[in-house]
Formats: C-alpha cells, sequence, structure tokens
C-alpha cells in the first residue's frame, strides 16, 4: 500500500472511529474522494479543530491532507474548508439514501458535494448551491468528474430547485429559512445550525412529517453565520427557534470557526 493509500485508510478509521460512523456507504464514500483534488497545489495551512493558529505542511505531499484538520482556502480571510468529522458525522445522522436528491446550501469548494455524490449514486443527484461566485465556479471546475452534481451560484434562501430529500445548510442562521422547510419532500430532512450573534447554537435534524416538522438535536456548535434573503442571520428577535434548539441540544460541544459558509 502506498503512504498517501495508507493515509486514506488510517482518515477514515479515525472518523468512523470518532463519529461512530454507521454509513458504509459513506466511509465508502470517503475513502474513495481525493481530498487534494478540491483544494490549490499545495504547501498547505492547516490547522486542527482546537488550535488558534495555521501551520504549514512541510511539503506538497497530499498525504498531509488526510487528518482531522481545516485546510486554508484563503488564510487572509480565515476562509477555510470544512472540518471532516464534522461534516461526515452530520452526514451520518440526517440519513443519506442511494437514489436521493440532496441540496447542499454552501457547497464551498465541493468535497463533500463529492461525497455526497458517491452516497446517492448514479441515479441520486446533488444539487449544490453556492452564493460566492468565485468559489462556485472553482467547485464547478472540481466536481466536473462527478456527473450527479450540478452547482449553482446564487442565493440558497432563494431557491433551490424541485423537493429534496435531504438539505443540508452549511452555516448558522437564527432559524430554518421557510422555503428549506416547504422544499422537503415526506420524510424529507433538513440539517440547519442554528445560532445566536455570538455564532454558538446548535445542529439540528428537522424531519418532514406528514403537515408538520420533527427536530432533533445533533450537536452544539459554534460556526460561521450565514446570509441569504428572507433569513436575518444571528437575529436575536427568533432566539424563540434557537433556545428550542439549546434545550436540545446534548452536552458535546463543537467548536468550528469557518471563514465563510461552506464546506471547502
Amino acid at each position: 500500500m502506498s503512504d498517501l493509500a495508507a493515509a486514506r485508510a488510517r482518515y477514515v478509521e479515525l472518523i468512523a472511529k470518532r463519529e461512530r460512523i454507521s454509513s458504509p456507504r459513506l466511509l465508502a464514500a470517503l475513502a474513495a474522494v481525493p481530498r487534494e483534488d478540491f483544494l490549490v497545489k499545495g504547501p498547505w495551512r492547516i490547522k486542527s479543530e482546537a488550535a488558534r493558529s495555521y501551520r504549514l505542511t512541510p511539503d506538497a505531499d497530499p498525504v498531509h491532507l488526510y487528518d482531522n484538520v481545516l485546510v486554508a482556502i484563503d488564510a487572509r480571510r480565515k476562509l477555510d474548508t470544512g472540518l471532516p468529522s464534522l461534516w461526515a458525522h452530520f452526514i451520518d445522522r440526517i440519513g443519506i439514501g442511494e437514489k436521493d436528491r440532496v441540496v447542499q446550501i454552501g457547497c464551498g469548494l465541493g468535497y463533500f458535494s463529492a461525497v455526497l455524490s458517491k452516497i446517492v449514486g448514479p441515479k441520486g443527484r446533488v444539487h449544490a448551491i453556492e452564493c460566492d461566485e468565485r468559489l462556485a465556479a472553482r467547485a464547478a471546475t472540481c466536481l466536473r468528474p462527478y456527473r450527479n452534481v450540478e452547482v449553482v451560484h446564487c442565493d440558497g434562501c432563494e431557491k433551490i430547485g424541485e423537493p429534496a430529500d435531504v438539505i443540508i445548510v452549511h452555516a448558522g442562521f437564527s432559524h430554518p429559512h421557510p422555503l428549506w422547510l416547504q422544499s422537503l419532500r415526506p420524510r424529507g430532512r433538513l440539517l440547519v445550525p442554528l445560532t445566536q450573534r455570538d455564532r454558538e447554537g446548535a445542529a439540528l435534524k428537522i424531519t418532514r412529517r406528514g403537515k408538520g416538522f420533527e427536530a432533533e438535536a445533533v450537536q452544539q456548535i459554534r460556526i460561521f453565520p450565514g446570509h441569504g434573503r428572507g433569513v436575518t442571520a444571528l437575529d436575536d428577535r427568533v432566539a424563540d427557534w434557537w433556545q428550542r434548539a439549546s434545550a436540545l441540544a446534548p452536552l458535546r460541544f463543537r467548536s468550528i470557526e469557518q471563514g465563510l459558509p461552506s464546506d471547502g
């Protein structure tokens, strides 16, 4: 086994063990998607979950990317990729199946769009929305080999296309946008971080049940605020949603400070 293949295998094993991943399709997707394909050529600035500052990898060997680290997209703007274990945990909890239609609000450079592409398979679809035009263009280029992924540069609070089985929001909002709830198919799931002005809150899994919705807290989180028409990010006037999320949330706390509402 090559050094890179061994590093990727350890990476998948680390995430599986840390997050108690139960989905074989998710683990297979993590093993299959090259993380380096969604980044510029190294060396890279990386940091661990708890680190305050970056460290530079010693060289451009992709082996350095196969750890549970954030990678800087633009260090000056503090714009990073998503933490692999965090988003793998969310994807596992939201329960994505083969043939599902998945919508991402904030796809970043598309790494997890590719992971989702593998999970849903050739008969499933991933609708990857990114509001940053530059990131959307780069994601579209990186995701060309993934035929079931469509990258769209738009506001994910304005339109997300046809109904979805799963919607994943990659930034903090004060409350779920009505569009996201209305766009869920029966038994569809929404994963959304609900946060206040201090960026702290809880990631909720919201499931459509008949004419209503059932909310379940996944875990507490600290995340970069999102922006979109019709949703005031971090608005204390709708702290009612956040308070309900906090009451449901488990004690485990995850502090993830991302530079933009994207998963990278």
